[in-house]
């Protein structure tokens, strides 16, 4: 079986043993009745790391920020966010299909922040010929990009004085964690509910975690039922994100360490890109090199997104001695184009 190199996701990983033995160990029960001790577990653990009351396990971050989204607003409300926010691009539209609620999409700045004018002027009034604002969703990050505490800190403030909740899709709350050495908890004060990704960086196969207040969270395991996310003897799962909070968290500063090491490289083999702050950034390539440069990292063993805007991203799979090996393989990739 060949080794792949995957830098496409940080969602490519794959257990370990010791993961796997935590799984195979799980005390499980039936979550439906809520008698799975090892997600009871698991949802106190995280919603007490963050600060909320509750928490909710659901097999994915993209039914976690749809179940947020429904909990949080009726049909024909209105959530506000940015136009790269994954919960607007890249979840099929899950809210206005299945919620009948209306996106207000608004740009994204350098940073991943949304103006606050832009937000404040989005904001409908009262009023029949519009849809009801109800929420402003957030991400950290956002490719990559940590948003700026300070920022969040405004935003939150505007949210509170114009009546609307608020939701932070933290799919990768943990790298902004180990980054700004902050409490988890710290970094979502204020939030009305925030959704965390077990299976983005941390190295579990599958799973999010969705915390708020008590009555939140007892009005979303309705909405998780209505989605089909609702499981039975889920333990199994569940361990594997409990190990990976116990085990998987600190090293995410060897994942940023990587992608700043290989950013680097690129760099100095003449790619454009974009410095990271996290375990993800970008390389800008010319159209005509990508479906070569793609066909000799594949034959090499290499699996990236090889694109004329590349997403890069380092997780646990991948080792230093892997980014210098492809970093060989692309300064030969050079030298053979020209």
């Amino acid at each position: 079986m060949t080794r792949w190199i995957d830098l496409r996701s940080d969602t490519v990983t794959r257990p370990g043993d010791a993961m796997r033995a935590a799984m195979q160990a799980a005390d499980v029960g039936d979550d439906d009745y809520g008698e799975d001790p090892t997600v009871n577990h698991l949802q106190a653990v995280v919603a007490e790391r963050f600060g909320f009351e509750a928490g909710l396990f659901v097999p994915s971050g993209t039914q976690s920020n749809l179940i947020a989204l429904m909990t949080h607003c009726q049909r024909g409300d209105e959530f506000i966010a940015g136009q790269e926010a994954h919960a607007y691009r890249f979840e099929g539209g899950g809210a206005a299909v299945l919620g009948s609620i209306q996106p207000q999409p608004l740009p994204n700045e350098a940073d991943g922040s949304i103006a606050l004018e832009a937000i404040e002027a989005a904001i409908k009034p009262i009023d029949k010929h519009f849809a009801r604002t109800r929420l402003l969703a957030l991400e950290n990050t956002i490719g990559g990009r940590v948003l700026p505490q300070d920022y969040v800190h405004s935003v939150l403030a505007l949210a509170q004085r114009k009546g609307l909740a608020t939701h932070l899709d933290g799919a990768r709350i943990f790298h902004v964690a180990v980054r700004s050495r902050m409490a988890p908890a710290q970094l979502v004060q204020g939030f009305t509910s925030v959704s965390v990704c077990l299976s983005k960086g941390l190295g579990a196969p599958v799973g999010s975690v969705l915390c708020g207040s008590g009555a939140f969270i007892e009005a979303a395991t309705r909405w998780r039922k209505v989605l089909g996310g609702q499981m039975r003897q889920a333990g199994v799962l569940a361990a594997a994100g409990l190990y990976a909070i116990e085990h998987h968290i600190e090293r995410l500063e060897d994942d940023h360490a990587n992608a700043a090491f290989l950013a680097r490289g690129m760099e100095q083999l003449g790619y454009r890109i974009t410095h990271p702050q996290t375990n993800i950034f970008y390389a800008t390539l010319e159209a005509a090199e990508c479906a070569p440069m793609d066909e000799w990292l594949q034959t090499r063993g290499v699996r990236m997104r090889v694109t004329p805007n590349m997403r890069v991203v380092l997780h646990l799979d991948v080792s230093r001695a892997d980014v210098e090996h492809v970093l060989t393989l692309l300064q030969d990739y050079r030298r053979h184009a020209d």
